[in-house]
Formats: structure tokens, C-alpha cells, sequence
């Protein structure tokens, strides 16, 4: 059989499956490529981005050969091995059939990726093809042997290639074709280590493998979760726990940068980056299922970002804590789908959002509330933040949605204010901090009255996006969920059924706001649409149950776990139009939510069945 040479084209998002190490993580699509992966962490340069450019970028191919008339066959079946991030993707080709297993193993050392081949009837022919192209795609390294082992080196990186097949280079690629027969097993490595350190040592395949199913076994068997939706609630903590750096504590947004929120558009985003919002609400669905061990790790990692600096608090670090996270373009990149252009960095660390003191302050006092070990640190950062809101409360900012065009007075920014505040008096009222209690009652309802006077509008019966505008934002959803007015208050029935009208696409999942179309940004600061944003569609979900409208909420919740891809995956956003997943993925904003209403639906009995 003529077996040509690779040429391949990305996926749709949702053709992605994760595997991780918790310090970084690779995506695998359907017909065995392995698109994105970053040495040696979620924020490195990636060894393969042929998922924002073409096979010239680098990637990874494993799966049956094939002739030059066909495409790259894809898995019939794939699946995550149990509770586990171990990936097994299946074959049936007019030979036999065949198993692929890719996962990473924890590590203390050298990061890994592992790909084991089984065949598991008749005799396949199957082919590897590797392309590594370190620094997002520009540099092609120099591969020799090392013995019986390759290695591939570019300055100050070196990734190792170790295997039982024999291989061959062809168009700077390392090529592989071998068959197996049922029972079968061929395991293929890459290493990471830094250029001028020794060679890692050769690994362990079938050992990685066992520890790492043991690894997963073990942590999912800590989650105290046991309600009808348990699968969901399972995969989205599996996919939360990959994107925690585990040396750190700090946890990614998602580990991709520049899926475009629109394709072909220009909203695309590095995310590889610790958003203190998603960070905190992360930490808040961990600790309501049994996972204290990381909330604990998270609070070290929100002490060590902050230092002794909370009047210049960022909305986002490095996952070890870094502040600088300039945002550059990458224009070798054609970018996802043409997509343009791709982003590395966030200029967004700069910015002012004043809901993000809310929202480290809730979940300081929610780790507090579960019982995690008093930090008298953390106690004295929560009152810190608190003499900052004082003075700043009522300047205007860029919100929770990180808009580029001028700062407003965002209603939802005041209201996690005023949580911040609420929290904090909560704390020293149990008498675990001290602090002027009399003061910052009066500011808490300053800020609750500003909020009613200034960002309500009493003709519509509705909270609107920022003081004196006629816009709506999902972000209002939340004003019930964090307690800043009761679900049977009129207001906020007002404002979720404007939501439903006026923000909800025909399938009725629901927009963050209206984007301004065509060459006109006069909302947000950027031209073009944008998707569904799960999470706000969550939230919806939630407001529902709250306001007794239980039936629609699991209708809704249930809508949206179908479109999870075949692994249980999710995106940022729902492109209504295309009907397919659009930005970073998996995106830990979206895998929050669904556990939050899974708890908010179980803990109602809104559930099916």
C-alpha cells in the first residue's frame, strides 16, 4: 500500500480530547493528532500547533496508515479509561481493529506523553508520524540519535523520543510503520528536558500507565457527589483538576490559546493565564465537593501572587504567580480556521476589574466556612481588599467581560463589591477578624443603594449592563446567586426574564451582550459576534431553579450537557449558527457552572428520572 506523506487539517473543536499531567496538557483529535502541546507548562512555547496553523506546525499522527486517496481514518470509538484522564481511541479498518491509549502520568520529573498501540483483531498496519516544530511552530529542531534513543533540540529545549519501533526520517519528520497483531503492544514516549541537563531517564510505559489510572482512581474517589448527574459533575472535576499547575496551586483558564470566539473573527484569546475570577470560582465548586487539599493550594498561591501588594491587585497571574503577561501576536500563525490573530500573553492583566475583590473575598470566606485551617494571612489580605474598595468602589471599570472600549459603571462589578464587603463583615461578625464593623455596614448599603438607584431601570422592570445604559448582561444573572437581593424579589424576576427576551438565542442558551456588529465596536471595544457563552446559559439555569421555575431550569441544564462533545467536554462558547463549540478548550468557566447546577438542581430535585 502506498502510504503517503502527512497532511493534515485541525478539527472542529469538539473533535479535541484532553489529556494532562497538571502541569500541562496536550488535545487529541478524533483521528489520532495531537494538535496543541506545550513544554514543559500550560504557558510554555507549544511543540505542536498545527491546531492554529497546518501540519507545518507541528503535530503528532498515530492511527492506521493510509493510501494517498484517503483521508486519515478516525476512531470509531473513544473514550476516558473510567473516572480518568487516560484516553482510548478505537480503529476498525478492513484488516482488524485496533486501540490507541494517550495520557500523560503525573510527574515529578520529566513531563511525558505516552501512546500505547494494542491490536486487538486481525493485523493493522499503522503508522506514527511526529513533526515537532518547538516555539509555536517557527522553529524546527535538530533531531539525532542518542544511542538507541532520539532527541530533538532547539536552544533550551530538548524533547526525547523513545520507542520499540523502528523509525525514519522524511520531510523533517519522524516516521514510524509497523503492524500489530491481537495482544500486541506498542508504546511510543516523548520527554521534555532542558536542552543542557542529562537525558531524561527511558520510560515506563505500561508502570506510567498503571500509576496514572491509580492516581485518578484514587482522586475521584474523594468527590462527595452523588447525585443524578454524577458523570457530568465527575468529568467537569477531572477536567478542572488537569488545569490545576500542580506545583503551584494556580489554575488555567483553559490550556489553549486563540480558539476563536467567532470563527474566522478576532476575538481570540490566551487563557493559559490564572484569572483570580475563575480561579476563585473554581476553588468554590472543589470545595462543595470534597476537595479541600486543592482550595488549600490555591489560597498559598493567592498569598504568594498578592504578596504585600492588594492595592495593585491584578485580575490575573501566571500560574506561578507572575504579573508580566504582555500580549503579543504570533503572525507566522494563519490562526483555527484562518482565525486571526493568534495571541500569546493577555494585555488584559492591566486592566481594572473591580468584581474580581468579590470574587477572591467569596471564596476566602467559603473556604473559611468548609472548614479549611485558618490562615490569619489570608484573613488580613480579606481586609486589605476591603480598605482599597473603599476608595474605589465607585470608579468605573472594564468588568467581568474584559471589555477594550471605555471603562463604565458595570452593575455586576458593584455588586461583587458590595459582596466583597458583605463577606468580609460576615467574618469579623463570627469574631475571626477585626475591622471597623460599624463603617463598612454603612458602605455595604451605600453600595447596595447605589446599585438600585443607578443601575435599574424601573420602566423595563429591569438591572441593565452599566449606570445610565439601556444594554442587559447575563453577569446580572448572579445578582440572586451571591445574595444581593432574594429570587422572589420583583427586580430580579424583571431582570431574568429581559435576559430570557433579549440576550437568549432560538435554542435558548444566552449571550454575555449584545455585540455590536459590523465595523462598529462601540460596546465591548472589538468588531464582530460572538457565541452562546455557557456559562452565562448556567446561570440561567440556576435563576430558574431559584425562582421556582424548576422544570424549565432542568430542561435548560439537561440542553446543555448536550453539548458536551462525546467525552464530556466543553468550550467557552456555542456558535447557534454553525451549532458547533467556539473558543479556548476546555474552558474551566463553563465546567463550573455545569457542577454548580448540578448541585443547585440534586439538592432541589429538579432531575429527570
Amino acid at each position: 500500500m502506498a502510504v503517503r506523506l502527512e497532511m493534515h487539517v485541525a478539527g472542529r473543536i469538539e473533535d479535541y480530547a484532553l489529556i494532562g499531567d497538571m502541569q500541562t496538557a496536550a488535545l487529541v483529535c478524533r483521528d489520532g493528532t495531537v494538535d496543541w502541546l506545550c513544554l514543559p507548562r500550560f504557558d510554555s512555547p507549544a511543540i505542536f500547533a498545527g491546531l492554529l496553523g497546518t501540519e507545518e506546525h507541528g503535530f503528532w499522527r498515530l492511527g492506521p496508515a493510509h493510501s494517498d486517496e484517503e483521508e486519515p481514518p478516525t476512531a470509531v470509538r473513544r473514550r476516558y479509561r473510567g473516572d480518568s484522564l487516560v484516553l482510548e481511541s478505537e480503529w476498525e479498518t478492513t484488516r482488524g481493529s485496533v486501540r490507541v491509549t494517550d495520557f500523560m502520568p503525573p510527574r515529578d520529573g520529566a513531563p511525558q506523553l505516552v501512546r500505547i498501540v494494542e491490536g486487538l483483531s486481525g493485523r493493522v498496519e499503522m503508522r506514527s508520524a511526529l513533526r515537532m516544530r518547538f516555539s509555536y511552530g517557527r522553529v524546527v529542531p535538530w533531531v539525532h540519535r542518542v544511542g538507541e534513543r532520539l532527541v530533538a533540540v532547539a536552544g533550551p529545549d530538548s524533547v526525547w523520543f523513545d520507542s520499540t519501533a523502528e523509525t525514519h526520517g522524511e520531510d523533517l519528520t519522524t516516521y514510524s510503520d509497523f503492524t500489530v497483531s491481537p495482544g500486541e503492544r506498542v508504546a511510543f514516549t516523548i520527554s521534555w528536558e532542558p536542552s543542557h541537563h542529562s537525558p531524561p531517564a527511558v520510560p515506563e510505559p505500561e508502570v506510567a500507565l498503571a500509576n496514572t489510572e491509580e492516581f485518578w482512581r484514587d482522586w475521584v474517589a474523594q468527590c462527595t457527589y452523588h447525585g443524578p448527574y454524577r458523570e457530568a459533575v465527575v468529568r467537569s472535576l477531572i477536567t478542572l483538576k488537569a488545569l490545576t499547575y500542580a506545583p503551584t496551586g494556580g489554575i488555567v483558564a483553559a490550556p489553549t490559546t486563540s480558539l476563536p470566539e467567532e470563527i474566522g473573527g478576532v476575538r481570540n484569546w490566551d487563557y493559559r493565564f490564572t484569572w483570580l475570577r475563575d480561579a476563585a470560582i473554581t476553588l468554590s465548586s472543589l470545595l462543595r465537593t470534597g476537595y479541600r487539599d486543592e482550595a488549600r493550594a490555591w489560597r498559598e498561591w493567592l498569598l504568594r501572587a498578592v504578596a504585600g501588594d492588594p492595592e495593585n491587585l491584578q485580575i490575573m497571574y501566571g500560574i506561578a504567580g507572575e504579573r508580566e503577561l504582555g500580549e503579543s501576536e504570533l503572525d507566522w500563525l494563519p490562526g483555527y480556521e484562518n482565525s486571526r490573530p493568534v495571541r500569546v500573553g493577555n494585555g488584559a492583566a492591566d486592566q481594572l476589574q473591580l468584581d474580581v475583590y468579590g470574587e477572591v473575598t467569596e471564596a476566602l470566606h467559603l473556604a473559611h466556612m468548609t472548614g479549611l485551617a485558618r490562615n490569619d494571612y489570608a484573613s488580613l489580605l480579606q481586609l486589605k481588599l476591603i480598605r482599597y474598595l473603599e476608595t474605589h468602589w465607585q470608579e468605573p471599570d472594564e468588568g467581568i467581560w474584559e471589555v477594550r472600549g471605555p471603562r463604565r459603571h458595570f452593575v455586576h462589578s458593584k455588586v461583587m463589591a458590595w459582596v466583597a464587603v458583605d463577606r468580609t463583615i460576615r467574618l469579623i461578625e463570627a469574631g475571626d477578624a477585626d475591622g471597623p464593623l460599624e463603617q463598612w455596614r454603612e458602605l455595604r448599603d451605600d453600595i447596595h443603594r447605589d446599585v438600585c438607584e443607578k443601575g435599574y431601570d424601573p420602566e423595563r422592570n429591569t438591572f441593565t449592563q452599566s449606570y445610565g445604559s439601556q444594554e442587559l448582561d447575563a453577569s446580572l444573572l448572579l445578582i440572586p446567586q451571591v445574595g444581593f437581593l432574594p429570587p422572589d424579589d420583583k427586580r430580579v424576576i424583571g431582570t431574568i426574564e429581559a435576559i430570557q427576551r433579549e440576550l437568549s438565542t432560538p435554542d435558548g442558551f444566552v449571550l454575555r451582550y449584545p455585540t455590536s456588529a459590523g465595523e462598529d465596536p462601540s460596546l465591548d471595544g472589538l468588531a464582530g459576534e460572538e457565541g452562546a457563552f455557557l456559562a452565562c446559559s448556567f446561570w440561567l439555569a440556576d435563576d430558574l431553579a431559584m425562582i421556582g421555575r424548576v422544570d424549565e431550569a432542568r430542561k435548560l441544564f439537561e440542553k446543555l450537557l448536550g453539548l458536551r462533545n462525546d467525552l464530556g467536554l466543553l468550550a467557552e462558547e456555542w456558535d447557534p449558527i454553525r451549532q458547533r463549540q467556539v473558543g479556548n478548550f476546555p474552558q474551566a468557566f463553563s465546567h463550573v457552572p455545569l457542577i454548580d447546577t448540578a448541585l443547585r438542581l440534586t439538592a432541589s430535585g429538579a432531575y429527570g428520572g
